[in-house]
Order: structure tokens, then C-alpha cells, then sequence
């Protein structure tokens, strides 16, 4: 079974701001958010790694990340952090239902 390299890559963008947001301006509410989004993101790559109907963790948290942080950049207009993420997000969403719904017929 391939792993999930976007996926695992996504969850690591988010830990990354996370931390990011905690260095630049000591916010501790930017730090566990990052992490803790980082973290679901990141199983729920493990997860579609490991079994690629296994999707439903990286859709739901990929889902409910990009309406927070849509609805924070709609709020702000700051493209950065919140446009970028909530960009990554809906193209994560697009990218697992593509991999649902158009998968590859094995030929016998």
C-alpha cells in the first residue's frame, strides 16, 4: 500500500504553523491548535496508508479545519496563515474524494 506523502506532508505544514505561530508571537491557543490538528492530520494519513477506504479522519479533520480557517480569513482578509490553510484544506477534500469516488478499475 503507497503512503500518503500530500497527507502526511499537510499534517506536517499544520504541526509546523503551529509552532510557528508560538515563536513569532507566544501564542499557546496557535501552538495546540497546530499540534493537535497536525496530529489528527498526520493518523489520518497513517490511516488512509494504510487502507485506502480508511478516509473518513483526514476527510472530517481536513474539513473542519478549512471551514474554521475560511472562516477566519472571510473575518480578517489576512491571506496569511488563515487563507493558505483554508486553500490547503478544501484541495485535501477535493484530493481524498477524487481518490474515492474515480478509482482505478483492476484488470483481471
Amino acid at each position: 500500500m503507497p503512503v500518503d506523502i500530500p497527507g502526511f506532508a499537510y499534517a506536517a505544514v499544520v504541526a509546523a504553523g503551529g509552532i510557528m505561530g508560538y515563536v513569532k508571537s507566544n501564542s499557546i491557543p496557535s501552538l495546540g491548535a497546530g499540534l493537535l490538528f497536525g496530529s489528527l492530520l498526520g493518523m489520518g494519513a497513517y490511516r488512509i496508508s494504510q487502507d485506502p477506504n480508511n478516509f473518513t479522519p483526514l476527510l472530517g479533520t481536513s474539513a473542519a479545519l478549512g471551514c474554521l480557517m475560511g472562516y477566519r480569513y472571510y473575518n480578517t482578509g489576512k491571506i496569511m496563515p488563515a487563507g493558505v490553510i483554508a486553500l490547503m484544506s478544501a484541495a485535501m477534500v477535493v484530493r481524498i474524494a477524487a481518490m474515492q469516488f474515480y478509482k482505478p478499475v483492476k484488470l483481471q
